[in-house]
């Protein structure tokens, strides 16, 4: 996270009133209720994760054993069972 200065953010009566509170410290100030992103908004990680688990689903439907849907998708035999097994 970037640290900015307040004085160069903050309307000088605002920053006179939080002065009131704190001085010389930093203060983290939460974004707005709502305004969060989900989890892969800013890149494609979504989309290639879900594509690469319905991929094993598939390959698990037409035979292909939890050993080697591992070897194929380089994942932990754990993570392989979670992504076959869980109810969608």
């Amino acid at each position: 996270m970037r640290r900015s200065n307040a004085a160069m953010l903050l309307p000088e009566e605002l920053l006179f009133e939080i002065q009131q509170y704190v001085q010389g410290k930093s203060v983290y100030i939460p974004k707005i209720e709502g305004s969060h992103k989900k989890w892969g908004d800013n890149t494609k990680s979504k989309t290639l994760t879900l594509t690469r688990n319905n991929n094993i689903r598939s390959d698990f439907h037409n035979g292909l054993t939890i050993e080697e849907l591992t070897e194929r998708y380089c994942l932990s035999p754990d993570s392989v069972k979670k992504i076959v097994y869980c109810k969608r």
